[in-house]
């Protein structure tokens, strides 16, 4: 009953015909569901109201006003409705910008509930943010907590509080709880149709605090059930790899001239536990700039050479597949490991040579682009797959890769800290290792902001660290200039500062749009010392070693996320001298410009900074899929809500861990409802 209800068309709700449901489909409300979880984004607490005198002390008031009389602003076009009301404390003006239809609603000597944030100019209050509705003290919204819905044309706040309250009429008595009782008494939660009435019209305060927190676990909990659920359905029982005596790890550990960090050897013993075990290998390694990932990697590696198995391992250019072999060869080649690199730009018989090599196995590890998958690549036993920079990846791309193999274990790396939270809904499928610890003697990059117009202190202090024999460099948001942007971009700004401020100093250009031989060409010459600055765009966010470039300069910063402007920061700091960082920014900077500024000043902390960025950029643009349907929640929040997540993932991780079958009717029933969008396919659901 409860499904079938649930599934209604919404126009079968009382005051819902045809032109409302058009209305209503405009917001994605197809259906009785669809309604009861169109949540209110705000409140009016109309059990009291406030007076016009006290709105600008308050800022946000609800007062219960009449209308006195109208005027208008502007002319022609923009010709906008002003509308003067009055209560007995004071007058105030509401502007109506690109709402002249007020003309015929808020009509003079009528009494209405406004609510709204005020301020003083030209001479009177007034307020372009505000709300109206008809002011009766015997209408149902008087005297309460009244919600206040997600609007589009057509659509009156009274309107979709009236169908609303018809739609829980409807149903009552036929929701089921959908949750388990024993969770339930656990958390103290309402039952679901309790939940649903009183998110939307509250009695209290704390009747919201509890609705929102009861839904948003059950969401969040059944969200985490399909994560753990698809996770049980792709592990694969293999024939695993006899034990080894890891004589090659203990060769290149004694090579080296350092020890491992605690977090290293403690990550490196998770991958090597997955690598020995009955299951293929999904994990994940995170870890801040300059910590020991790839050490790491290459490290575990090893372990799989060691079993006569290959390993493949991909990077998103091909400046990094060749810095890595570069290190990889000084590292492993002495230990008789055969390293190759693969990248596109290898053509004719210098390819062929290679793929031969690599299908007969006489390459134990090769170090390549998307060439490692292309369809004329051949392994031998490949036994193990490194991605790194992995969100630079599809997953039909590293389905590609793994597929050279049988059933290849997995390790995912990533030089971006992920949140927690987002690591349990975006990435909650796969087991995460974390290296927080940075090597010893490692200094801090010393972040300096300057705001546009001082260049010419930077150019000062990055002059002083020329002469020290150090490099630098220097970053533009854009490659050539754009007539829609009045920015700097990186191949006007490589002209001017050879001419004009470096004359006697060598300077190389790099960006995307140069061909990727030329740009190895650029990168090693600048590596090797041939070049004292570089100039580019944020194309050496990745993977760019160069121990003896002491400071980095970042024009227009607050174009850059937070995470890019860490990654850029981290090119720097790589060797034994202080190192700096300039970040340049332009006098317009919009509110959330001044949050990533405000961060990136305060900390290093790469785990703190992807907190922060979560916060001002959300989920979407942190992973790079900005699409509306990505971890789409209909109630919660992954970063307010980090704590209910938690419970929730414990509590279905539990649960699936005893019994994998478990509520398998219910769970196609929360999944059909809240239509949580997992940023995986979720075809194992449709087959039960």
């Amino acid at each position: 009953m409860f499904l079938q209800e649930y599934r209604k068309d919404v126009q079968y709700v009382k005051g819902v015909g045809p032109a409302v449901a058009g209305y209503l489909n405009k917001l994605g409300i197809k259906t009785v569901s669809d309604l009861l979880l169109h949540f209110p984004r705000d409140y009016q607490d109309r059990r009291k109201t406030d007076r016009l005198a006290d709105a600008l002390l308050k800022g946000q008031i609800n007062a219960v006003v009449r209308v006195i009389a109208h005027d208008s602003i502007g002319w022609g076009k923009r010709k906008t409705l002003k509308v003067y009301i009055e209560d007995s404390s004071a007058k105030a003006a509401l502007v109506c910008f690109g709402r002249n239809y007020l003309n015929k609603v808020l009509i003079p000597g009528r009494h209405f509930f406004v609510s709204g944030k005020f301020y003083y100019r030209y001479g009177e209050i007034q307020s372009a943010n505000f709300e109206a509705e008809p002011f009766d003290e015997k209408s149902a919204n008087s005297g309460k907590i009244t919600p206040v819905y997600p609007l589009t044309g057509g659509l009156t706040q009274n309107l979709i509080r009236k169908i609303v309250s018809n739609a829980l009429f409807s149903v009552k008595g036929m929701i089921d709880d959908e949750l388990p009782v024993e969770l339930m008494r656990k958390y103290g939660f309402p039952g679901k149709y309790e939940a649903l009435r009183k998110i939307h019209f509250p009695e209290e305060w704390q009747d919201i605090k509890t609705s929102h927190r009861a839904l948003a676990y059950e969401e969040l909990f059944y969200f985490q059930l399909t994560v753990f659920r698809k996770r049980i359905s792709r592990k694969i029982i293999r024939t695993g790899r006899n034990r080894i005596p890891f004589l090659l790890k203990r060769h290149l550990l004694k090579r080296l001239p350092f020890k491992l960090t605690e977090d290293q050897c403690k990550v490196l013993s998770e991958i090597e536990n997955d690598l020995f075990s009955r299951y293929e290998m999904m994990r994940m390694l995170q870890g801040d700039v300059g910590c020991g990932k790839t050490l790491v990697a290459f490290t575990a590696a090893l372990s799989v050479i060691e079993c006569g198995e290959q390993v493949a391992f991909m990077v998103p250019t091909e400046l990094l597949a060749r810095q890595h072999a570069d290190n990889a060869a000084k590292l492993l080649e002495p230990i008789g490991i055969r390293v190759a690199v693969l990248t596109g730009s290898i053509t004719g018989k210098k390819r062929n040579y290679l793929l031969s090599s690599l299908e007969k196995g006489e390459i134990d590890l090769v170090i390549g682009t998307h060439a490692l998958f292309s369809k004329d690549v051949h392994y031998r036993k490949l036994g193990f797959v490194i991605v790194d920079e992995q969100h630079r990846f599809g997953v039909l791309q590293r389905v590609a890769l793994t597929g050279k193999g049988l059933n290849p274990d997995l390790l995912l790396m990533t030089a971006t800290p992920i949140p927690r939270t987002l690591s349990l809904t975006a990435f909650g499928d796969l087991d995460i290792s974390v290296i927080r610890q940075l090597p010893p003697g490692r200094k801090r990059v010393i972040t300096h902001l300057t705001r546009e117009g001082n260049e010419h202190k930077v150019y000062e202090r990055v002059r002083q660290e020329l002469d020290k024999g150090h490099q630098a460099y220097f970053v533009y948001p854009l490659i050539e200039e754009s007539e829609a942007l009045s920015l700097k971009d990186a191949e006007s700004m490589h002209k001017y500062l050879k001419r004009n401020v470096f004359k006697n100093r060598r300077l190389a250009l790099i960006h995307s749009r140069i061909p990727e031989t030329e740009k190895s060409k650029v990168m090693e010459g600048f590596v090797s010392g041939n070049a004292d600055i570089l100039v580019s765009t944020s194309v050496v966010e990745v993977g760019v070693d160069v121990p003896n470039a002491t400071c980095i300069v970042i024009e227009h910063a607050e174009r850059f996320g937070l995470s890019a402007l860490h990654q850029l920061r981290g090119r720097v700091g790589r060797g034994e001298a202080r190192s700096y960082a300039f970040l340049i920014y332009s006098e317009k900077l919009t509110e959330d410009g001044i949050k990533r500024l405000k961060v990136i000043m305060e900390t290093t902390d790469g785990f703190k900074i992807a907190e922060e960025d979560l916060k001002i950029r959300g989920p979407g643009e942190i992973l790079g899929v900005k699409q509306s349907g990505f971890l789409r929640f209909r109630i919660a929040d992954i970063v307010n809500d980090s704590r209910i997540l938690c419970s929730a993932r414990a509590d279905a991780g539990y649960i699936v861990n005893s019994d994998p079958g478990f509520l398998k009717p219910a769970y196609r029933v929360i999944a059909d409802v809240f239509k949580a969008a997992p940023p995986f396919d979720d075809t194992f659901l449709q087959g039960g």
